[in-house]
């Protein structure tokens, strides 16, 4: 990995399995069985992601299944009932499709998962067309960065901005992930800002802040000093 920040196409997974609108229902499961995934996007004719079908979509038809006296349907949600009697992609797919764009940083391809509770997305092409598949596992890879590349980072990328000016060296070390800070500034109001800095680099998993203020010098009243240096004579 190199200094700028990580993108999805940087880690994302190129192969892709994928179905069109009028696959069957055992045509899916035997693509996810084949392949070992837990969910397929659902292209049109020109490759853009319409939807998508995961293991849940087609659980309902199981779930319907073990129902003898016909009252279970009541307790599924409308959209959960049609796609326990689907028999094709485009009658079980959830829509709107979430997708991500190729482009888009780790941290916000991690946000949309988070908000749309969904364990990997679809990655597309500014044209909306199908380019990849990012996972959760995937976006954890940027944490198998070696510790002296993220300390290499921080040295080339962060010191040089915010400490030119200091007398005393800023000091990094990283240890799995966790990166510790060590000097003295003459300015602390740098610390919470040379903190925010270094959390933003790929792969850091922490940041243990040892930075201090500048030395103290006792301010002594004039009579006192002149009486320290007698007696120092």
């Amino acid at each position: 990995m190199t200094g700028t920040p990580s993108v999805v196409s940087d880690v994302m997974t190129r192969t892709v399995v994928a179905v069109r609108r009028g696959a069957a229902f055992k045509d899916i499961v035997k693509a996810m069985r084949r392949w070992q995934v837990g969910a397929v996007p659902v292209l049109d004719d020109a490759d853009h992601v319409m939807g998508v079908v995961s293991e849940a979509d087609l659980l309902h038809k199981e779930e319907l299944r073990d129902d003898p006296c016909g009252g279970y349907p009541w307790l599924l949600r409308a959209d959960d009932l049609a796609k326990a009697s689907g028999a094709t992609a485009g009658e079980l797919m959830n829509v709107p499709a979430v997708t991500v764009r190729a482009d888009a940083t780790l941290p916000q391809a991690a946000r949309r998962m988070a908000q749309h509770g969904v364990k990997r997305l679809p990655v597309v092409d500014a044209q909306g067309v199908l380019v990849g598949i990012v996972s959760r596992s995937d976006l954890l890879k940027v944490f198998l960065r070696d510790d002296e590349q993220i300390a290499e980072e921080i040295r080339r990328d962060v010191l040089p901005h915010l400490f030119q000016d200091e007398s005393e060296p800023v000091h990094v070390r990283v240890r799995d992930g966790v990166v510790t800070l060590t000097g003295r500034l003459t300015d602390t109001a740098l610390v919470p800002v040379a903190v925010r800095w270094v959390r933003g680099i790929e792969g850091v998993v922490d940041v243990d802040c040892a930075l201090t203020g500048p030395r103290r010098c006792l301010d002594l009243a004039p009579d006192f000093r002149d009486t320290v240096a007698t007696r120092r004579t």
